[in-house]
Protein backbone atom coordinates (compact mmCIF):
# COMPACT_ATOMS: atom_id res chain seq x y z
CA UNK A 1 0.00 0.00 0.00
CA UNK A 2 1.73 3.20 -1.37
CA UNK A 3 1.35 6.63 1.07
CA UNK A 4 -0.92 7.97 -1.21
CA UNK A 5 -2.89 5.43 -2.02
CA UNK A 6 -3.34 4.56 1.93
CA UNK A 7 -4.38 7.71 3.21
CA UNK A 8 -7.39 7.77 0.70
CA UNK A 9 -8.91 4.35 1.94
CA UNK A 10 -11.35 4.91 4.69
CA UNK A 11 -9.94 3.92 7.80
CA UNK A 12 -13.42 1.75 8.51
CA UNK A 13 -12.27 -0.29 5.44
CA UNK A 14 -9.11 -1.28 6.74
CA UNK A 15 -8.43 -4.57 8.08
CA UNK A 16 -6.29 -4.50 11.49
CA UNK A 17 -2.92 -5.42 9.89
CA UNK A 18 -3.10 -2.67 7.11
CA UNK A 19 -4.25 -0.32 9.58
CA UNK A 20 -1.43 -0.99 11.99
CA UNK A 21 1.15 -0.79 8.91
CA UNK A 22 -0.26 2.46 7.76
CA UNK A 23 0.03 3.89 11.46
CA UNK A 24 3.80 2.64 11.84
CA UNK A 25 4.49 4.75 8.83
CA UNK A 26 2.47 7.37 10.00
CA UNK A 27 4.86 6.84 13.34
CA UNK A 28 7.70 6.96 11.46
CA UNK A 29 7.18 10.05 9.38
CA UNK A 30 6.37 12.07 12.34
CA UNK A 31 9.41 10.91 14.34
CA UNK A 32 11.84 11.64 11.11
CA UNK A 33 10.88 15.66 11.72
CA UNK A 34 10.58 15.65 7.99
CA UNK A 35 7.17 16.82 7.72
CA UNK A 36 5.89 20.26 7.66
CA UNK A 37 3.36 21.66 10.43
CA UNK A 38 0.29 21.24 8.12
CA UNK A 39 1.23 17.46 7.46
CA UNK A 40 2.30 16.65 10.58
CA UNK A 41 -1.03 17.86 11.88
CA UNK A 42 -3.24 15.75 9.09
CA UNK A 43 -0.71 12.65 9.94
CA UNK A 44 -1.37 12.94 13.67
CA UNK A 45 -4.99 12.92 12.80
CA UNK A 46 -4.85 9.98 10.63
CA UNK A 47 -3.01 8.24 13.06
CA UNK A 48 -5.16 8.81 15.55
CA UNK A 49 -8.33 6.98 13.65
CA UNK A 50 -6.04 4.53 12.93
CA UNK A 51 -5.37 3.92 16.38
CA UNK A 52 -8.66 3.95 17.54
CA UNK A 53 -9.52 1.82 14.49
CA UNK A 54 -7.33 -0.61 15.52
CA UNK A 55 -8.48 -0.87 19.18
CA UNK A 56 -12.06 -1.16 18.45
CA UNK A 57 -10.72 -4.63 16.28
CA UNK A 58 -8.78 -5.68 19.18
CA UNK A 59 -11.49 -5.30 21.63
CA UNK A 60 -13.50 -7.15 19.56
CA UNK A 61 -11.68 -10.15 19.00
CA UNK A 62 -10.96 -10.59 22.66
CA UNK A 63 -14.90 -10.19 23.54
CA UNK A 64 -15.16 -13.12 20.10
CA UNK A 65 -12.65 -15.45 22.23
CA UNK A 66 -14.16 -15.08 25.87
CA UNK A 67 -17.05 -13.50 27.97
CA UNK A 68 -17.01 -13.50 31.91
CA UNK A 69 -19.33 -15.18 33.52
CA UNK A 70 -20.74 -13.87 36.78
CA UNK A 71 -22.14 -15.73 39.89
CA UNK A 72 -25.17 -14.62 41.40
CA UNK A 73 -23.97 -11.77 43.38
CA UNK A 74 -22.56 -10.44 40.11
CA UNK A 75 -19.03 -11.17 41.06
CA UNK A 76 -16.76 -12.61 38.35
CA UNK A 77 -16.56 -16.74 38.46
CA UNK A 78 -14.80 -17.60 35.21
CA UNK A 79 -15.03 -17.49 31.53
CA UNK A 80 -16.67 -19.79 28.91
CA UNK A 81 -16.33 -18.81 25.28
CA UNK A 82 -18.41 -16.03 23.17
CA UNK A 83 -21.39 -17.00 21.50
CA UNK A 84 -21.79 -14.94 18.78
CA UNK A 85 -25.48 -13.93 17.93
Amino acid sequence: MDTDTAAEIPVDGLSFEDALKELERIVGRLESGHATLDESIRLYERGDALRARCAERLDAAQARIEAIRLDAEGRPAGTRPFAAA
